[in-house]
């Protein structure tokens, strides 16, 4: 992958935003102009997070961080080199396919920082969208290979990206749980931290050799959706049966 010379913005929150306890405020590198990385960027932009957004082309990437920077106003350009150095956490949030390569390519700037990997492995099969990956291992398992110094994280790809355009997203009186798969405890603590300033609940599921299934389900999900049918509604919680009990 030729990484060439792109753009980025950097997004500084609104003075207001100072005062917001929900979380602490972090230094976030998105890597990548697509919808989830608008989506995301500027969900994180509002919980008053400082998020710099970096593509390959600068065009797409001055777009993205346009979007992304509505609420602020800030525009700032500089090298991806940049975004995946800025702060503690980057996010990946390109096709699955050239997630790993693109870590490869940018490994010495993630080494020690927490890299979330939100992509879906995924394209379209004769019974629906089937898995890229075949389940026998994950896209997060991969970037954690080609970038061994960074703090990879499975989060934030099971839900459809219009689900960050909302402001602290909850259903049916819940708060919506994000789950998320690591190896790192610092990384979980990062990711948590993330997921309750924008008021969702974070959900750990495990370490990295779990984020296959986060992925499959997310494939899962989508197929569902696609169908016209809703994936909730095949997972009703056992409590709620009359008389349920633990087994």
């Amino acid at each position: 992958m030729c990484i060439g010379a792109p753009s980025v913005l950097s997004v500084t929150p609104h003075t207001s935003c100072d005062t917001d306890d929900r979380s602490k405020h972090m230094r976030i590198g998105i890597l990548g102009t697509g919808a989830m990385a608008t989506a995301l960027g500027t969900a994180w932009v509002r919980a008053g997070h400082d998020v710099r957004v970096g593509g390959r082309d600068p065009e797409a990437a001055a777009r993205t961080a346009l979007l992304t920077a509505l609420l602020t106003g800030a525009s700032q350009h500089g090298t991806l080199a940049a975004a995946a150095a800025h702060g503690d956490v980057a996010l990946l949030a390109v096709p699955a396919d050239a997630a790993p390569h693109l870590a490869r390519e940018l490994a010495p700037a993630l080494v020690g920082r927490t890299v979330i990997d939100c992509t879906v492995p995924m394209a379209p099969g004769a019974d629906g969208p089937a898995l890229t990956t075949g389940g026998a291992t994950s896209v997060a398992r991969l970037i954690a290979d080609a970038a061994p110094g960074a703090h990879v994280v499975k989060a934030f790809g099971v839900c459809h990206e219009s689900i960050w355009t909302l402001d602290r997203p909850a259903f049916e009186g819940a708060a919506l749980a994000v789950p998320f798969c690591t190896d790192r405890p610092t990384a979980a603590t990062a990711v948590a931290e993330i997921i309750t300033s924008v008021g969702c609940t974070p959900l750990p599921c495990g370490g990295l050799d779990r984020a296959a299934l986060l992925e499959a389900t997310a494939v899962f999900a989508i197929g569902v959706w696609w169908s016209g049918a809703e994936a909730r509604f095949a997972f009703p919680a056992p409590a709620l049966a009359p008389g349920a009990v633990d087994d």
